[in-house]
């Protein structure tokens, strides 16, 4: 207990310095309408996006779904680049990251806008809006690396929208980070083409896909996009050899039905591999579905025990206080390596990711 809120205070102490870092980049830094990447001239001065699977043609002045780029002067242009609407120091488990920098921070980033239309997305609020309705603070690729630097983190995370939306500068701040000896995570819905995906993979050390349900119907209803490009999306990251971990939010009565369940966790092993944390996740009331009750325990439980009986070896449990569901095991010895409490770690027993019993578990370890 000691070590956990010993964890909580130094966590709020560098949440205070990150907060006056921005209020001087307020005013140094600069951002905004940037040339995007991956997209192509269509007729009559439209363009066409060819970033996510929505391949989006817009005419003149029109933002595509994502509210995030804009057809300016028959050029497509990024809006919210370089335009940070948050910025925190989180524990790299809040993320969450399981088998990366077990116990560190990740300076976490984020602009405005989305791909995806989840009716349960917990940051609603930055994600659903356009960059003209929110506040932002100007930041630089330069000035968010140093800021990471400033704030003792061990990785920038792109996280809470869509990072796939502010795709260049990602891979701007990306490039820098690794120059600085800094890893770079990546938190999104995998709502990307493969190509684009590509190019950012080669210089991203981690990526979490939030996927939402193996039910095509759940993501044209629930989700506002189609199952099959996520799916394609791990299949990319896990060729190109970027560290992959899987999260499946679990909302009652639309995708946590022991079929859905089965079929994810045979589709994890035999395309990403047994080794692949997964964990599912308690869905709470948000958003516009606050109709639903929250995901009962019991679903969660028996979900982690299909997947170890499936042949997953790292499988967790999230927004619930579940000890075990919280704990790296060593799949061999079957002894606890990791331990955490909420978002910190109160025991860690590897050594540069090898077990006191000298197993080798997969991961991001230093």
């Amino acid at each position: 207990m000691k070590k956990w809120l010993a964890g909580l205070f130094g966590f709020l102490v560098v949440a205070l310095a990150v907060a006056q870092i921005l209020a001087r980049e307020k005013t140094s830094a600069g951002g905004g309408s940037h040339e995007a990447l991956f997209w192509e001239k269509a007729e009559g001065g439209k363009v066409k996006c060819l970033l996510c699977p929505r391949l989006c043609v817009l005419p003149e002045g029109q933002f595509g779904v994502c509210r995030a780029r804009k057809n300016v002067g028959g050029v497509l242009k990024s809006m919210v680049y370089g335009q940070v609407v948050s910025a925190n120091v989180d524990p790299i488990e809040k993320k969450p990251f399981y088998h990366v920098l077990p116990g560190t921070k990740a300076f976490s980033i984020a602009t405005t806008g989305c791909n995806l239309r989840c009716l349960f997305c917990q940051n609603w609020q930055i994600s659903q809006v356009f960059p003209h309705d929110l506040s932002s603070t100007p930041m630089t690729p330069d000035a968010v690396v140093g800021a990471a630097v400033k704030s003792g983190s061990r990785s920038i995370a792109f996280t809470y929208n869509e990072p796939v939306i502010f795709y260049e500068y990602m891979l701007d701040v990306a490039q820098l980070a690794r120059k600085q000896g800094l890893k770079t995570v990546v938190v999104s819905s995998g709502y990307i083409n493969p190509e684009p995906l590509r190019k950012l993979l080669k210089h991203i050390d981690a990526f979490k896909v939030d996927f939402k349900g193996y039910d095509e119907e759940f993501y044209l209803q629930v989700v506002g996009g189609t199952l099959d490009p996520v799916l394609e999306s791990m299949k990319v990251i896990r060729q190109e050899g970027v560290w992959l971990e899987v999260v499946n939010l679990m909302v009652p009565g639309k995708n946590d039905s022991e079929k859905q369940i089965r079929e994810l966790v045979r589709w994890v092993r035999r395309n990403l591999g047994d080794e692949t944390p997964l964990q599912f996740s308690r869905f709470y009331p948000i958003y516009k579905l606050q109709n639903l009750p929250p995901t009962p325990e019991e679903t969660l439980l028996k979900a982690r025990q299909m997947a170890r009986q499936e042949g997953l070896k790292y499988v967790y449990t999230g927004n619930i206080a579940d000890r075990e569901g919280a704990t790296t095991y060593a799949p061999k010895s079957g002894e606890a390596v990791i331990e955490r409490q909420g978002y910190f770690v109160t025991a860690n027993r590897l050594n540069k990711g090898v077990t006191p019993g000298g197993e080798r578990i997969p991961g991001i370890w230093e």
